[in-house]
């Protein structure tokens, strides 16, 4: 487990790419300097500016100077302000500072612009040094910015794992003999990550929890074994935090909806049939696979029509389980359903199967006896016992 974090800012807290291509653009216009208007101009994002313009556009440093002041003018009225925090990110400092982790910020970014952006989004609470580098000197060297936040930290360099989404946070971090780890939601990539020797690589931000926590398994190669209609059977060699191997047996699933609803007499509809995998006739709520590109409410209701014939006015999110993690990706997202009216239903060729109304307390009693035993009924029938007792369904 490590004692601190130290995370990049730009392309790994905050995504404020928008902004600095912008602000970019508007220097090299201001400047005469011609560019490809259809270029992605990701490469701006991580490096000091000063040496960014240089390399890239073969300008004196003079000049380099010029275009990053032109940079700031934009950057800082109009350009700063199109930044969006990184999905995920606002829950993993929340998780990380109740496991008792340190934070820190070390960034090539001015460190006004890095506390204005923690400001705004409620982020600067979690953080115990912000550290980024100085509008009269913008060039330091990354390994230097991350020493600093070291330093701060208070924390030896073995228990530090730095956190960013370009090879100068890897090599940075790798000068500062502390581990890293490249995140992919930024403007990195794989091959960039492995190069430059990053010890880990993040596809979420959940990874760096189960890594800071010394609990994450890294995919090193996957295996396949059947490609199905519906699942993808793969056999994986994995990398365990403390570098040791294994092996993980998986399936994928594209994930399914169920529907738990309601009637106005106070009945929950269920669907009755026989379950192949287990050779019997099993009471569960309707349900279905989430089709490619399909919406998952929008699943749910379809299933709802098709199997109970059902349709309601209003529904609401029970959340989503994992019903099975040892070995598969599936994920069941769950919704509640009031307000229904019922139409014919619309079963599949091979889909035969009764449907049942019963009230909640007697599926309760059902599931105690341990006659109902699909999981993600029980999750449900729960959850919307909970709701309903907390006054909680509008």
């Amino acid at each position: 487990m490590y004692k601190a974090l130290i995370f990049d800012f730009d392309g790994t807290v905050c995504d404020t790419g928008a902004g600095i291509k912008e602000s970019v653009r508007y220097a090299l216009d201001a400047a005469g300097i011609q560019y490809d208007e259809n270029e992605d101009m990701s490469f701006v994002i991580g490096p000091p500016l000063l040496i960014m313009f240089q390399e890239h556009y073969g300008v004196s440093v003079t000049d380099a100077e010029e275009l990053v002041r032109k940079y700031r003018e934009h950057y800082t009225n109009a350009g700063i302000f199109k930044s969006e925090l990184y999905d995920g990110i606002e829950e993993l400092l929340i998780a990380l500072k109740g496991e008792g982790i340190k934070l820190g910020i070390a960034s090539s970014k001015p460190k006004q612009y890095v506390e204005l952006l923690l400001e705004k989004f409620n982020l600067i609470k979690h953080f115990d040094s912000v550290c980024g580098v100085d509008f009269k000197v913008d060039c330091e060297p990354k390994p230097s910015i991350i020493a600093r936040c070291i330093a701060e930290l208070g924390c030896s360099n073995e228990e530090i794992l730095v956190i960013g989404d370009r090879s100068y946070d890897i090599s940075g971090a790798e000068e500062n003999n502390a581990d890293s780890a490249g995140v992919l939601w930024g403007y990195g990539n794989k091959f960039e990550f492995i190069e430059s020797g990053a010890k880990f690589i993040a596809e979420k931000p959940q990874d760096i929890e189960a890594i800071a926590l010394g609990l994450f398994e890294q995919t090193e190669a996957v295996n396949g074994i059947y490609n199905g209609r519906i699942i993808t059977v793969h056999n994986d060699d994995v990398m365990l935090c403390n570098g040791d191997k294994a092996n993980r047996e998986c399936v994928d699933h594209p994930g399914g909806v169920a529907i738990i609803g309601i009637t106005d007499e106070n009945e929950i509809l269920l669907v009755r049939q026989f379950r192949y995998p287990y050779k019997e006739v099993i009471y569960e709520i309707p349900a279905g696979k989430v089709e490619k590109g399909e919406d998952p409410f929008e699943t749910g209701r379809r299933e709802f029509k098709e199997e109970c014939g059902a349709v309601a006015d209003t529904y609401f999110s029970l959340g989503e389980i994992y019903p099975s993690p040892g070995y598969t990706s599936e994920v069941i997202r769950l919704y509640g359903a009031t307000g229904i009216t019922f139409e014919a239903q619309e079963l599949d060729k091979d889909e035969f199967l009764e449907v049942k109304r019963m009230k909640l307390d007697e599926i309760v009693n059902r599931i105690m006896s341990g006659e109902i035993k699909d999981a993600k009924t029980v999750a449900a029938v729960f959850k919307l016992k909970e709701k309903l007792k907390r006054n909680d369904i509008s």
